[in-house]
């Protein structure tokens, strides 16, 4: 009965629960919200809160004190979940997303929905708040073919009206004041304006206008609307403004804008931005006309005529507010004495002027300064209210190239700024961080043999000193802090007191963004230590980073390479970098001419330790990174035994190449996969720092069964091409990247992506959707030598004349995987886990005995023995596995692990629209003290012990004296 009840406690769920005062000691959160693609600032001195829309797909509510998330609604992560536009009246947000389709109506104050109603199908175009009589009461949707109206309070369809000659006409903006009428203008390109008007109430339309306009070819940006319903629009190739009203006239009236001295640049398309504070009120008759990316102007149309208010020949950014009935125009120019458009001193002014006059209005100024290698500033938007003695005062949100967002009040005062860049971070790693002063003293002891005995001697009498003084310091610190409130007690972290802890789980996080900013996160708080933002990176780059010298190589600094590609061009270029103090390294990297195709990083190291970084282009020519005699040299003796992959999906080819030793490259396999059948997914290789501690199992005999440990081996994954349920397929491959030889091939037949895979030791599992039984399955793979090892001392590719065997099995998981990975260890020997970031954020600790394709379904007397768990189709989600608690990560991305100085305990950080860090203990914390440990307890058995003996040493020598005196 015993035996029998084995098997059934190791099914059992192991508790990995959290106590309350753990809760934040070892982990962290940071929540983000993205690049901001809306947002609202209450007009209100006591304002706490914005309202923001991102392109994350994101509504979310900042607080203004402190920039703190209020409250958030992440959407889908795909087109479905676009956020169009957004619309706010009073305590309501109005959204419109999914392309036109969805309706919302959002609470701001607790971010509750009010209400949501579907749209007809169609492409959007505009919104808009329509009022009547002085309140506004309901929401305008303009579609390509169709306006409808709908109320504010619950979102009910009022009505919906198809738009005349939408097949060739563009319908682009709508128009209400109040009047009880909305304007709808659309655009024939080059031909005529349509003027729409329809009437509140029921929607018929009241007038239809057609205009001549055989220059404009769009309305947005090129026109708006300006006083008492006048549509002002703008002609590079006349230099001129057209003007007409929505109401009465049926021509546009032309004005020549070199009576007012104003030039247009040469390839730049004039834009118009025009205010209306209030939806049941006229817009202002005044407006911005751009000239020039940095070159505003004050206009004004009143009463048919057309003046120039205020020129602004140096303004970065513009942007429009109201507050009562005063309307103002902010204007962010660069505070330089040199007239250029980079600003080099990254000093910009805030100031505001009335619209009225294009007066400016006085100690209005805010004056900040961004970073040296910052980016600009891209959005302004301001926060104006009235002050008691009714001066204007005001907030302002300035969101930069790099999605930071800086909240500022006067005069320059920096109330809080957001890193909304990290909310995509594409890549990632750990880097180990410096000894202390002492440590490094330490360190040079070694290696010195020239200085002699008495020489060493008295350096390490020196090192000694040091170490006593800082243990000394470190006790006077911690009786001086224990004599304080623990709320008193600060221990900030910053980049001059950085010094590696003592079991190594403080590391310095580089994360690399997509918009091309670095960050040099502390791992223990999540503090950003650094920042740098790379300029010259476009959109959609993709990057690699790689660690080729770490602080283990005292006094040398450590450096990491950053390789970035473009996405259009295919070139690419090498950061080098100081990852600690995220300072250029002064080591020049070399120019690329050619698109790289591959990088290399190899063990062999240059008289600076800094390890051979080898970039593959697409002529197969090799550069050398860095490229010194003695690496060259080094490079020559190991050519022989350098060999890489190419990966081209499109073509459906993987080419293995081998260096030479005049550093050209040689083909010696191609492996064709036909793309009319299946295309490559992904490429799985074993990470370089993993380490194995078993090279066997041994099995309930008691003889070993060898693991196939090839650390060439590379995990391939095809999709069919075919999307039919019926005939779509995963497949598998595993391919030796050095011969090109095929070690394993497996299809899973009514099956597709996305697939999830961790390759790893002597195992592959991928997690992939079976459309037939319409569920996330797990499959897993096990390479075995067999009960004999072919060679124990050395592994060659070169040299396998026999296959490995395969094990194969299939498990049942209730929930699809946004991102999966494998714990790692400094030595190997923790039992392995594998982390499951699921949809709902949680982070899933799964051993990888749970999915061991050798469980039995009917247990015996060995299986026993081995600890095998019996078969059971079904993983299941038990929540005491979860390692983030309630601390959910939205839109995961991916998970990275990194080793620790503890070989019980891996470092864990996810990421995707969140950051969260923690700590793992696959096998628990076997080679640490618990916290709870009782040392006053031991302490006092082992004093007691020492002070029996001594007693029991006495009274034996009385003993033994007596004795010997009868």
């Amino acid at each position: 009965m015993a035996a029998g009840l084995g098997p059934l406690l190791l099914l059992l769920p192991l508790a990995a629960a959290v106590y309350e005062d753990q809760v934040g000691k070892f982990d962290w959160r940071q929540q983000y919200v993205g690049k901001l693609k809306f947002a609202s600032l209450e007009a209100s001195q006591g304002s706490k809160k914005l309202i923001v829309s991102t392109e994350k797909n994101v509504v979310a509510a900042l607080n203004s004190r402190s920039g703190e998330i209020l409250w958030r609604h992440v959407d889908k992560g795909t087109p479905e979940g676009a956020i169009d536009a957004m619309l706010i009246h009073g305590q309501d947000a109005i959204t419109v997303s999914n392309a036109g389709r969805i309706l919302r109506s959002w609470e701001t104050n607790i971010g509750g929905l009010n209400w949501e109603t579907s749209l007809d199908t169609g492409s959007f175009q505009a919104a808009g708040l329509v009022g009547l009589q002085d309140v506004v009461k309901y929401v305008a949707v303009l579609k390509k073919a169709a306006i409808s109206l709908h109320y504010l309070s619950n979102g009910h369809q009022k009505w919906v009206e198809h738009l005349p000659e939408s097949e060739s006409t563009q319908y682009q903006l709508l128009y209400s004041r109040g009047t009880g009428v909305i304007h709808v203008l659309g655009i024939v390109p080059q031909s005529h304006l349509n003027i729409l008007t329809f009437s509140v109430e029921d929607g018929e339309i009241t007038k239809q206008i057609r205009v001549a306009a055989p220059w404009l070819k769009s309305l947005n940006g090129a026109c708006s609307v300006v006083g008492e319903a006048v549509l002002v629009c703008v002609d590079m190739d006349t230099h001129s403004l057209y003007v007409c009203s929505l109401e009465t006239e049926q021509e546009m009236k032309q004005i020549p804008l070199q009576s007012l001295d104003l030039e247009f640049v040469d390839g730049f398309q004039p834009r118009i931005l025009a205010t209306q504070p209030s939806v049941i009120s006229a817009s202002r008759a005044q407006f911005f006309l751009q000239l020039s990316p940095s070159h505003f102007s004050l206009l004004q149309y009143k009463h048919g005529l057309l003046s120039h208010l205020r020129d602004f020949q140096q303004a970065a950014l513009v942007s429009f507010a109201t507050t009562g009935e005063k309307t103002v125009a902010a204007v962010l120019t660069c505070r330089s004495e040199l007239e250029s458009l980079t600003c080099s001193n990254q000093t910009y002014n805030i100031n505001l002027y009335l619209v009225e006059t294009g007066q400016r209005l006085l100690d209005t100024t805010i004056t900040f300064t961004l970073e040296q290698s910052g980016a600009k500033p891209q959005q302004l938007y301001i926060q104006v209210f009235l002050k008691k003695d009714d001066s204007v005062g005001y907030r302002a949100l300035v969101q930069t190239e790099d999605h930071m967002l800086m909240f500022l009040q006067q005069p320059g005062k920096v109330v809080w700024n957001r890193e909304e860049s990290l909310a995509e971070v594409v890549s990632l790693e750990m880097v180990d961080l410096p000894l202390t002063g002492a440590q490094a003293e330490l360190e040079g002891e070694f290696g010195k043999k020239a200085d002699g005995l008495l020489g060493m001697f008295l350096k390490r009498l020196s090192s000694q000193l040091i170490l006593l003084q800082a243990w000394t310091a470190h006790l006077w610190k911690m009786f001086y802090d224990a004599r304080k409130p623990r709320s008193q007690i600060k221990n900030e972290i910053n980049i001059d007191n950085l010094a590696r802890d003592e079991f190594n789980l403080q590391k310095m996080m580089v994360m690399v963004t997509a918009s091309g900013k670095l960050f040099g996160i502390e791992s223990s708080s999540g503090t950003i230590l650094w920042k740098q933002y790379l300029r010259n990176v476009r959109p959609g780059s993709s990057f690699k980073l790689m660690v080729q010298r770490t602080t283990a190589h005292f006094p040398h600094p450590p450096q990491c390479t950053l390789l970035i590609k473009d996405k259009e061009t295919k070139m690419s270029f090498l950061y080098v970098f100081n990852p600690i103090f995220g300072k250029r390294s002064q080591v020049a990297p070399p120019v690329l001419k050619r698109p790289i195709l591959q990088t290399l990083l190899l063990p062999i190291m240059d008289q600076d330790y800094a390890k051979v970084l080898l970039l593959i282009d697409d002529e197969y020519k090799v550069t050398a990174f860095p490229a010194t005699k003695n690496v060259l040299r080094q490079l020559e003796e190991i050519a022989h035994s350098i060999f890489f992959y190419l990966v081209d999906a499109e073509q459906g080819k993987l080419s293995g190449f081998r260096l030479k030793k005049d550093l050209t490259t040689e083909e010696s396999w191609e492996v064709i996969i036909p793309t009319e059948v299946q295309r490559i997914v992904t490429v799985k290789g074993k990470r370089s720092n993993e380490h194995v501690h078993s090279q066997g199992r041994v099995m309930g005999d008691r003889s070993v069964l060898y693991k196939s440990l090839n650390p060439n081996l590379l995990a391939v994954v095809t999709e069919s091409m075919d999307t039919h349920h019926e005939r779509t397929f995963i497949g598998i491959y595993l391919i030796d990247g050095v011969t090109g030889r095929i070690i394993h091939s497996s299809v899973q037949k009514k099956a597709k992506g996305p697939v999830h895979i961790v390759h790893s030791e002597n195992w592959v599992v991928y997690q992939y959707w079976n459309t037939k039984a319409r569920r996330n399955e797990f499959t897993v793979l096990e390479l075995y030598e067999g009960t004999e090892q072919y060679n124990a001392t050395a592994f060659s590719s070169l040299d396998r004349p026999i296959l490995p065997q395969v094990l194969q099995q299939s498990y049942i998981f209730p929930s699809a995987i946004s991102a999966m990975e494998a714990t790692i260890t400094e030595r190997g020997i923790t039992s392995r886990h594998l982390l499951v970031g699921l949809p709902s954020g949680a982070i899933l600790s799964l051993p990888k005995a749970l999915l061991d394709p050798r469980r039995p379904e009917i247990p015996t007397e060995q299986s026993r023995e081995e600890n095998l768990i019996p078969y059971s189709p079904d993983v299941q989600i038990h929540a005491e596995r979860f390692i983030n608690y309630n601390q959910t990560i939205s839109r995961m991305r991916g998970i990275y692990t990194a080793p620790s100085g503890l070989e019980s305990t891996c470092l864990v950080v996810a990421y995707g629209l969140d950051i969260y860090q923690t700590r793992v203990y696959p096998s628990k914390q076997f080679d640490v003290l618990k916290d709870d440990y009782d040392y006053v307890l031991i302490s006092s058995v082992l004093f007691g012990l020492v002070f029996a003996t001594m007693i029991t040493k006495r009274l034996a020598q009385v003993k033994l004296l007596n004795r010997a005196w009868r």
